[in-house]
């Protein structure tokens, strides 16, 4: 692919792309009673997923695009999973108690800066508020560097199973720069120590794009990382978005690489990662060859959410915390994100839901073309069609930006079977947002392409 294209799409602001519509199409106008309506339904369509959001942190990491809260204190905290045990009881009593749970993640902020005790007890409030499936999966994310051996015995002894453990570079200079020192064998510890309690499935989250970042030190990274053989790796590309995250401003602008030095450094780690035995999987994760979710890519039985690829096949995602997002048959539901006024929604005894959007059968539509796409890097529309019952030709006939693709060589059409190029796969994100009628309307600067 030139050097044109790359800075063509590569240079643009493109959402990620883990739900259709995306977070800024969400409405006000969708609140508390819609969320009680679609709970009222939820345990119809099957079992359910469950996120729970701890934003809080020790640290703030410059690079972050999260919702999190550094404190020193464990108060907050405290405070804050009491609150979540409440919605806790408002969503099991809106829902039902018998809404069957398959899957279970933590995210964050750093879910771990609870102390084991308090994280034992947030668990049995889930496993008594739904009806856990007997092989329900359990997953949090860690930060390895305040991981201590207490919290990994309490992990194991509440069936987690999943960890994905934040290692973004082993680069001590890069490191400096994003305010985010850790060492490899604090990663080791932490990565040994979870294995030792029951953990079966390690994603380490690398990072490109960082200030003073380079092809060799982004090999060496994944050189050091490949040694502990975690089942799989999530290479993200840093979104720079200082006029939303305002910590993000402490980063020296000027020693962040450009679109072709990114895709250099991407496509170097991919390269890396395959030569240590992973197989590349959608836009930007690797696993194992016989992980689960390298067997779902081949199968073309992927999925992706919030959490990016995944084995997850349920349709409906219960969203806990402040900001948490969830899913429902229905549409996307988003929780209030200042912790206050979450906190005090909730005292009140209403579902904390501060916008959604309610999906339209053409959403639905977009939504699997979309899913796809970012999966399978292929989409048939006629298929679709079939499935849905629904006349797919609009959406291919005078779309601007997906015949822009096609003359660039980004895709081909036949058959009706839209496929991405295999040296452009990398522009996945600008192909998708081909067939979502909502890019550009919003006004919200998203991560670059590539």
């Amino acid at each position: 692919m030139s050097d044109n294209l790359v800075a063509k799409y590569g240079d643009a602001r493109l959402p990620r792309y883990t739900s259709y519509p995306t977070a800024p199409a969400f409405s006000a106008a969708v609140g508390p009673d819609e969320y009680a309506r679609g709970l009222a339904d939820i345990g119809k369509a099957g079992p359910v997923s469950v996120y729970l959001h701890v934003p809080f942190c020790r640290s703030m990491c410059w690079y972050c695009g999260c919702h999190t809260t550094i404190t020193r204190q464990d108060a907050p905290v405290v405070e804050y999973l009491d609150v979540m045990s409440q919605e806790i009881e408002l969503v099991s009593f809106a829902a039902g108690n018998d809404v069957p749970v398959k899957n279970v993640h933590f995210g964050g902020g750093t879910p771990t800066i609870m102390k084991p005790q308090e994280f034992s007890t947030l668990m049995a409030k889930l496993r008594s508020a739904f009806a856990f499936e007997a092989d329900a999966s359990v997953a949090v994310e860690i930060d390895p560097r305040t991981l201590a051996a207490p919290m990994i015995e309490a992990l194991g002894e509440n069936g987690v199973d999943r960890a994905s453990l934040g290692v973004q570079s082993f680069d001590p200079i890069v490191q400096a720069a994003i305010n985010r020192m850790q060492s490899f064998e604090q990663t080791e510890t932490a990565a040994v120590g979870l294995r030792s309690a029951g953990v079966t499935s390690i994603n380490f989250d690398l990072i490109y794009g960082l200030p003073k970042q380079t092809v060799q030190s982004c090999v060496e990274t994944v050189r050091l990382a490949a040694q502990l053989r975690p089942e799989r790796f999530a290479v993200f590309g840093y979104a720079h978005i200082p006029a939303f995250k305002k910590h993000q401003r402490l980063i020296d602008e000027a020693s962040l690489p450009d679109a072709r030095q990114r895709n250099e450094q991407a496509e170097a780690i991919a390269q890396e990662l395959e030569k240590a035995g992973y197989v590349r999987i959608g836009l930007d994760h690797f696993a194992l060859p016989e992980d689960e979710l390298a067997v779902a890519a081949r199968e073309g039985t992927m999925r992706r959410n919030f959490q990016g690829y995944t084995t997850d096949d349920c349709d409906s995602l219960i969203g806990l915390g402040a900001s948490a997002i969830g899913r429902l048959p229905t549409g996307y539901m988003q929780n209030h994100v200042p912790l206050g006024l979450y906190a005090e929604r909730v005292a009140s005894g209403v579902l904390p839901t501060a916008k959604g959007y309610l999906l339209t059968e053409e959403d639905k539509l977009r939504g699997r073309i979309i899913e796809r796409l970012m999966c399978d890097f292929e989409v048939d529309l006629g298929r679709l069609s079939r499935e849905l019952g629904f006349d797919t030709g609009f959406l291919v006939e005078r779309n601007e930006r997906l015949g822009g693709l096609v003359a660039d060589g980004v895709v081909t059409i036949r058959d009706n079977r839209i496929v991405v190029s295999q040296d452009a796969r990398f522009m996945v994100r600008a192909v998708a947002a081909a067939f979502d009628a909502y890019f550009g309307s919003l006004g919200r600067t998203h991560s670059k392409a590539a």
